[in-house]
């Protein structure tokens, strides 16, 4: 009988979410835990190449153990069950990008991450689009032949940025360590239910290409309709005041029910 207000408070809060006008929030699949987005799970064949680095490098650089451009096309796999929140080339040094919206159960919270797989030859997802962990989202790259082909992955705590460095802090602030994160993360409790995710979050002003059209094979059982609110509502809400360019949006509803 204790949890009973906590569940008719949360009833009230969802209600009031999918009621919303402004299409602020998608529902999506709860992350179940988190693997290597190269030589699933375990990044089997890969090494880093390079580290996260606070005020440096701020992602990780994974090669394929045979060097060179040997891992040219090498399959790239979500690193959870999320949404596609970004899917576009932004040319420049990054050249194809995916960012995936994630929430997760951790210590009793709901907490929300996006992942960021740059420098893509190929994406074969499509923004809107569920995936689950361990899905193909895209191929290994060289951005043009401006870098040896490997995969540069970021896991952003702020899911405001984007792609967008300019403005915010480059250290944990922001970003998490990704091996140290999915060390952590590989199994959680949670998964088989939907909740909440804020989308629509990023600020950025710039005009990117059109979304891609990349579409990958989606098997999935169904899941409970279970909405559970997005831990990081307030923070989202307040970002949204800011302008923000609307070249690239997501659906509320998402291909939810494709699952």
């Amino acid at each position: 009988m204790r949890r009973l207000p906590f569940w008719i408070a949360l009833g009230v809060v969802v209600t009031t979410l999918i009621a919303a006008p402004d299409k602020q929030f998608a529902r999506t699949r709860v992350a179940d835990g988190f693997d290597f987005p190269v030589g699933k799970p375990n990044a089997d064949g890969y090494y880093k190449a390079r580290g996260f680095r606070p005020n440096g490098h701020l992602g990780e650089d994974w090669n394929g153990i045979r060097g060179g451009n040997t891992d040219l096309g090498a399959p790239i796999y979500a690193t959870a069950n999320g949404l596609v929140v970004f899917a576009r080339d932004v040319r420049l040094g990054w050249g194809n990008v995916i960012v995936i919206r994630h929430i997760f159960l951790e210590g009793g919270d709901l907490k929300t991450v996006d992942s960021l797989y740059g420098h893509l030859d190929r994406i074969t997802v499509k923004e809107n689009q569920q995936v689950l962990r361990g899905q193909q989202i895209g191929t290994m790259g060289t951005n043009r032949g401006m870098y040896p082909a490997h995969l540069h992955f970021e896991i952003h705590k702020n899911i405001v940025m984007g792609v967008t460095r300019t403005g915010f802090a480059h250290d944990f602030t922001n970003y998490y360590d990704p091996t140290n994160f999915i060390n952590v993360h590989r199994k959680l409790s949670g998964g088989g239910h939907s909740a909440l995710v804020a989308i629509n979050t990023f600020t950025d002003p710039r005009t990117f290409s059109a979304p891609a059209n990349g579409r990958a094979t989606l098997k999935t059982e169904p899941v409970s309709r279970t909405a559970i609110a997005d831990s990081n509502r307030e923070a989202v809400q307040e970002a949204a005041k800011k302008p923000r360019a609307h070249t690239f949006r997501v659906d509320r509803f998402g291909n939810f029910d494709s699952f």
